[in-house]
């Protein structure tokens, strides 16, 4: 009986490992060159850690545990409380601004769909200790370089930026509770997500009265920062998250991906912890779910019992991503294709070739170059063969002119041939 993977995780056969490695190493590059420094934390934690930030609601997205001493567990679905601890746990040793990057392996427990799946690679980055918009201009456009590292252009994704801070000062001014704003930014999240009539349905629900409807309604069709602009009052709170958020998109400009980014009020981000800026790049036909999403959250830290202290960071997963750059053309053309520098190939003269075989082979390896060779018995145009099916650089021929102490050289890009001194050969590898 063969025994599938289980629903919502994948199998990673050497192709689609060098499609996983490709994705990583790429992530990993990007964060390295903007300033960030890689951690990582524990597979499992204490379910409570999840709790604190999400609430109860949580537990029915995780895969949780209770160990044998009876601790109860959850095995990790997101970085951000793990790296809430490991900071509050080093907090007046840690030099600021702390830059750090992460690439977990996550697992939740939902159902899988096309760009969701139970067990995923996420890439995320974070900068605590800065409370200047400048920060989460960082994030998003270390976010930007890295999409434009893959060939995406302005036509092909948008970050979409906006503000739980200006929207809370908004929605206050319209006279909506501040114990009523956690509810309705739920129901705010789902504008892009809902048909219509669903959405004006929902909303119409937690805003009965018809002319604060209208006001919110008319706020989330804006999607020009000048025409948001002439809404803020002098001195008022609206005008102080207006300038955060305009300073974010300048900045961006000035860093050269300002093409990339736009004011779009109906990103919410449905997690309650978000304090600021928020944002999430979407494809630009919008067909795909959110390529990635994160946001300003000055209090998470305190929540984990530290001090209050500046956070904003971003986390982007590889299953949409990968969906996007296919369907764009970028992912063929740009992973690496499996290759060896050297294939030794022995035409079987004498038992003492076959024998050199593995002691060429041993050499070039313990040089640091990667060589390879065929385990069966064959004919050169078979060894050959199994040498351009590992796209091999050059193959080593051990024929009748080792008997003189000679190998012949093929580059099998050009098919060119030529007859080398063995020991000449393997100094010159070790010279250069």
């Amino acid at each position: 009986m063969k025994i599938p993977p289980v629903k919502g995780t994948r199998d990673f056969y050497p192709p689609d490992m060098a499609v996983r490695n490709f994705i990583v190493d790429g992530w990993k590059k990007v964060s390295l060159r903007n300033g960030f420094e890689e951690y990582d934390g524990p597979i499992f934690e204490y379910l409570k850690m999840y709790q604190i930030k999400s609430g109860d609601e949580i537990v029915e997205q995780l895969f949780s545990l209770t160990d044998r001493g009876g601790r109860e567990l959850a095995l990790r679905p997101e970085i951000t409380p793990t790296l809430a601890r490991m900071v509050n746990q080093q907090i007046n040793s840690l030099p600021k601004p702390i830059k750090w990057f992460s690439v977990p392996r996550l697992l939740r427990a939902e159902r899988p769909q096309k760009g969701r799946l139970r067990e995923f690679f996420q890439w995320n980055i974070d900068i605590i200790g800065i409370d200047q918009p400048l920060a989460d201009a960082e994030i998003i456009f270390t976010t930007i370089d890295y999409l434009r590292d893959l060939g995406l252009t302005p036509q092909d994704v948008k970050a979409k930026i906006s503000s739980r801070k200006l929207l809370a000062a908004v929605l206050k001014s319209y006279g909506i509770s501040y114990e009523k704003l956690e509810s309705l930014y739920v129901v705010l999240d789902k504008k892009t997500k809902l048909p219509a009539e669903t959405f004006e349905q929902m909303l119409a629900e937690q805003v009965p009265n018809k002319d604060t409807l209208a006001k919110i309604s008319s706020f989330m069709q804006i999607n020009s920062i000048h025409e948001l602009k002439g809404l803020m009052k002098d001195g008022s709170e609206e005008l102080a998250a207006y300038k955060e958020i305009a300073k974010v998109l300048y900045t961006l400009k000035i860093m050269g991906v300002g093409d990339f980014c736009v004011y779009d009020p109906s990103i919410v981000r449905g997690l309650a912890y978000y304090t600021g800026i928020v944002f999430e790049v979407h494809d630009a036909s919008s067909d795909l779910r959110a390529i990635c999403g994160g946001g300003r959250y000055d209090n998470l830290l305190r929540d984990f019992g530290g001090p209050v202290i500046s956070a904003t960071g971003m986390g982007m997963g590889d299953c949409v991503l990968e969906i996007l750059i296919k369907e764009k053309g970028l992912l063929d053309k740009q992973v690496p294709k499996r290759h060896i520098e050297y294939f030794v190939i022995s035409l079987g003269i004498d038992e003492q070739a076959d024998e050199e075989v593995y002691r060429i082979i041993a050499r070039l390896r313990s040089m640091g170059h990667s060589a390879n060779f065929s385990y069966k018995t064959a004919g050169l145009s078979k060894q050959l063969k199994e040498a351009s099916a590992q796209n091999a650089k050059e193959c080593i021929i051990i024929g009748d002119e080792f008997k003189d102490n000679k190998l012949v050289i093929k580059n099998m890009a050009t098919g060119e041939q030529k007859l080398v001194n063995y020991d000449e050969f393997l100094s010159g590898l070790e010279s250069g």
